[in-house]
């Protein structure tokens, strides 16, 4: 569907969910090193589930070593989820604890979610917050919403407040300035009280 205006969010989660993924895969490689190490060491020949665990280990490893270059090099969007994928099929493989590929692909999912920006749109008859689940509120449910500074405030008739600061986004020259959209939203209210 195509809106009116959309406002695009900034995200505050990306750091937490950056350093959780980097935890579990450091913790996942560790592991399948460990066992692929313990089983070179005990079993002659080794088992071709050491083989496994070795290059999952080692690929996890290369990918983390990958993604802290791209960080200090300056590329702020470092993805994980690739590499918690990776852990999961380990952890698939493992004879240990094959159940923990489930919450690695779930976090692989939702690893994606979180960095995606949160968008508002803004239409006729309705305003539409796409999250993982689209909801829709028909203007009715607002009491006020403005853009002031930066800072999009959405006031519902339920007493719920919305209130996010907006993506600073300087390159796009269709941009609506902020009095633009607020008379919009004013009138859009005004239709429906």
């Amino acid at each position: 569907m195509r809106y009116q205006y959309v406002v695009i969010l900034k995200r505050d989660s990306e750091r937490k969910t950056d350093v959780l993924s980097f935890l579990l895969c450091m913790v996942s490689a560790v592991f399948f090193l460990f066992a692929a190490a313990s089983s070179f060491l005990t079993v002659t020949p080794p088992v071709p589930l050491a083989w496994f665990d070795a290059v999952i280990g080692l690929v996890l490893l290369t990918g983390l070593a990958v993604n802290s270059i791209s960080r200090r090099a300056g590329h702020r969007r470092v993805r994980y989820r690739y590499l918690l994928i990776v852990a999961a099929l380990g952890w698939f493989g493992s004879f240990i604890l094959p159940w923990l590929a489930i919450p690695f692909v779930l976090l692989a999912f939702l690893e994606y979610q979180t960095k995606r920006p949160l968008e508002i749109g803004f239409d006729s008859d309705r305003v539409v917050i796409n999250t993982l689940i689209r909801r829709r509120y028909d203007w009715s449910a607002f009491s006020n919403i403005v853009l002031r500074d930066g800072l999009l405030t959405m006031d519902f008739k339920n007493n719920r407040l919305l209130q996010k600061e907006v993506l600073d986004d300087d390159e796009d020259e269709d941009d609506a300035d902020e009095k633009e959209f607020n008379d919009y939203c004013q009138a859009r209210l005004s239709e429906v009280s």
